[in-house]
């Protein structure tokens, strides 16, 4: 990341410590169609915006393409965000909803972002204008319709004056006859939840859309109507690649579906994918609103059987996933809990060092999380949250190295550190590992026990599973 990034060396250290603070923030991260995105050329990325500053970095990340977000301005009135924004040259955005006086600024920010498209760069907005919690996109802004085409427009000029000039001059070979080529980009973001730690999230680059120059009046700006028919074309786009429901009734209903319906399929040893869960929960969410209005009342009565599984599932101290503990021989079973119980006893004595030392710095991360869940206007909870812990746990192993420097030396004090981020490490491992085999053991427990109530649930969950597989037939 730091030796083959782009941009300054300061940049690239940034984008190696934002990667590791995600990947150890986030459980899974999976990003699909990234073969799709323009190896070179000026692309414009259009993204939903449902997690604050954990959007665009996840975008960040995950692209070997150098790119300029367009952020809240309200962002740099911080003098230390304000320095890492500028080394990650990120662009200011004045928007009314701050309560701006100077968005007039964003006629000189949108020229920033055509010169940058016109020297083949990329940048990246988030047409919302807000990073929101509802369940469905938000109505998009215009401004990435304008940058495009006021991009576009300018090229075009440049252009119709440059074959002026060469028609004057036919044998002036510095004259540019080449229009600006540019693409735009939707990208969508799915998370499993959004502030939850080991949480799992899902990057779509999805529909690239061609844009055609159209003419610039005297302020250079696009005609409007040109605008609203390529933000519309943006909007469509950025559905296409995104989920959207009209109401979290509506969400957490599709929601425990998909999990039901998946969990036929998943075990020990295969786990679905995040894009596989995503787009069947988009096929549930089309069919289930098909279904509320075509038949409310099977609707109602799926939606209740549902509720009522899940319901007795945990009182039994199960998930449905857990009952296909049935696909495997219990001589697997037994082999895979007794193994991994092993591991767990022998990395015992650094996962309770590692939970003992870091323990502060995530129930104070935490703390910051629930304390600030908004910026302004916009959702930042899980924001706040990471990048609390970016500062809490290297303070951690720094206070750590003290006091062993104190009692022992500057030789352990040095050694210290990297135990330290070890033992932390093993411990988050050994505590999602603990997680996973509990709930494992309650199902075998639950086989042997009460093998009436079990084959029962499971019973139930295959017959609910082809209910549901109807629907989307």
């Amino acid at each position: 990341m730091i030796f083959l990034g782009k941009g300054t060396l300061f940049r690239r250290v940034l984008h190696a410590i934002i990667s590791i603070a995600l990947r150890l923030f986030f459980r899974r991260i999976e990003a699909t169609g990234i073969e799709k995105v323009p190896r070179s050329g000026a692309v414009i990325f259009v993204l939903n915006h449902p997690n604050g500053l954990i959007d665009p970095a996840l975008v960040f990340v995950s692209l070997a393409r150098r790119i300029s977000f367009l952020a809240k301005s309200t962002i740099f009135s911080m003098k230390f965000a304000a320095f890492l924004m500028r080394a990650l040259e990120v662009l200011p955005v004045y928007r009314q909803i701050d309560a701006n006086l100077e968005m007039r600024k964003n006629f000189g920010i949108f020229e920033i972002c055509r010169a940058l498209l016109a020297r083949n760069r990329c940048i990246a907005i988030f047409p919302e204008g807000i990073s929101h919690d509802e369940t469905e996109l938000q109505p998009l802004k215009s401004g990435a319709a304008r940058i495009a085409l006021g991009a576009l427009g300018a090229g075009q000029r440049m252009k119709d004056e440059g074959e002026g000039m060469k028609e004057e001059n036919p044998s002036d070979s510095s004259l540019i006859l080449n229009p600006l080529s540019l693409k735009i980009m939707a990208v969508g973001l799915y998370y499993t939840s959004k502030t939850a730690f080991r949480s799992e999230a899902l990057i779509r680059y999805g529909e690239t859309l061609d844009v055609a120059p159209v003419g610039l009046d005297k302020n250079g700006e696009p005609p409007r109507e040109a605008v609203r028919q390529l933000t519309n074309r943006i909007e469509t786009a950025l559905r296409n690649t995104t989920l959207n429901l009209e109401t979290a009734e509506e969400l957490d209903t599709v929601l425990k579906a998909e999990a039901l319906f998946s969990s036929v399929y998943e075990n020990l040893l295969f786990k679905q994918t995040l894009s596989q869960s995503f787009l069947r929960l988009r096929d549930l969410a089309d069919k289930y609103r098909l279904l509320g209005q075509n038949n409310p009342e099977k609707m109602r009565e799926l939606s209740e059987k549902i509720e009522r599984y899940e319901s007795e599932l945990a009182t039994s101290g199960v998930t449905a996933t857990s009952l296909s503990v049935l696909q495997h021989p219990t001589a697997y079973v037994f082999r895979y809990l007794v193994l991994r119980n092993i591991i767990l006893i022998l990395l015992a004595p650094l996962s309770i060092i590692g939970a003992i030392v870091h323990s502060p710095a995530y129930l104070f991360s935490n703390l910051v999380g629930l304390m600030f869940k908004t910026h302004g206007a916009d959702e930042a909870g899980s924001t706040y949250k990471i990048l609390a812990a970016m500062v809490f746990m290297p303070l951690t192993w720094l206070v750590v190295s003290a006091v062993i420097f104190w009692f022992f030396g500057w030789q352990f004090a040095l050694a210290s550190i990297p135990i330290a981020i070890l033992c932390g490490y093993v411990a988050l491992r050994s505590f999602e590992t603990v997680i996973d085999m509990t709930i494992w053991i309650k199902a075998t427990w639950l086989l042997f026990r009460q093998r009436a109530l079990f084959l029962r649930l499971l019973v139930e969950r295959e017959t609910l599973q082809k209910e549901i597989e109807e629907i989307i037939k």
